[in-house]
């Protein structure tokens, strides 16, 4: 199992843009999801004036459903500057790829528990690492579309756009910087070197 625990609501109101549009997932059953603490930053977005829609359902990490379900929230879509989401890193990364040019950010952070891990018809993965770099990376996990989990930049090793450990794989971070240059948000780039904090990462997935 996992569970999602909500960034901090200064965090993620720092983030929210002037038309932010909230997708919640409900989870699946090996989720748990933090409803009332969702429920409450949308409140507060609400208050800020930021919050033009809210949209709530379940398995987002499976984009046929997710392509269905959104269909008629496209109008709120559509007007939105920022999507702000709820959910695993599974979650936030299927939306992301769906919405590629538009900036979409995760309001949680996702760590592991014992038990079944569910089922997701993605190649995309979480690492479950209690630290979610999303946000920074345009929606592309770093540490697990980098075959050495680096998350202040390539190594220099890629060849033509290739790993230089794995040759049948992209570049994380190659994907990360032309998804940033397109959202025009290559600024994120140029952050503080950033530690990764391992104190949150399990030391065995189960």
């Amino acid at each position: 199992m996992l569970i999602t625990q909500p960034k901090s609501q200064d965090e993620i109101l720092s983030i929210a843009g002037n038309k932010t549009v909230v997708i919640c997932c409900e989870g699946c059953k090996e989720v748990y999801f933090p409803e009332t603490e969702a429920a409450d930053i949308c409140k507060e977005l609400q208050r800020s004036g930021v919050l033009i829609g809210a949209i709530t359902t379940e398995y987002i990490c499976n984009p046929q459903h997710i392509e269905l379900y959104l269909q008629k929230n496209m109008d709120k879509i559509d007007a939105a500057e920022t999507l702000l989401v709820f959910s695993c890193g599974v979650g936030v990364q299927t939306v992301a790829e769906r919405f590629a040019g538009m900036p979409v950010f995760a309001a949680c952070d996702t760590y592991p528990l014992p038990g079944y891990q569910g089922v997701t018809p993605l190649e995309y993965d979480c690492a479950q690492c209690g630290e979610c770099h999303l946000n920074a990376t345009g929606g592309i996990c770093p540490i697990t579309a980098c075959s050495k989990s680096l998350v202040n930049g390539q190594c220099g090793g890629a060849k033509n756009g290739k790993c230089e450990v794995d040759k049948d794989m992209e570049c994380g971070w190659e994907r990360i910087y032309r998804r940033l240059e397109k959202l025009s948000l290559l600024e994120s780039l140029q952050h503080p070197v950033k530690v990764r904090n391992f104190a949150t990462t399990p030391t065995s997935q189960p």
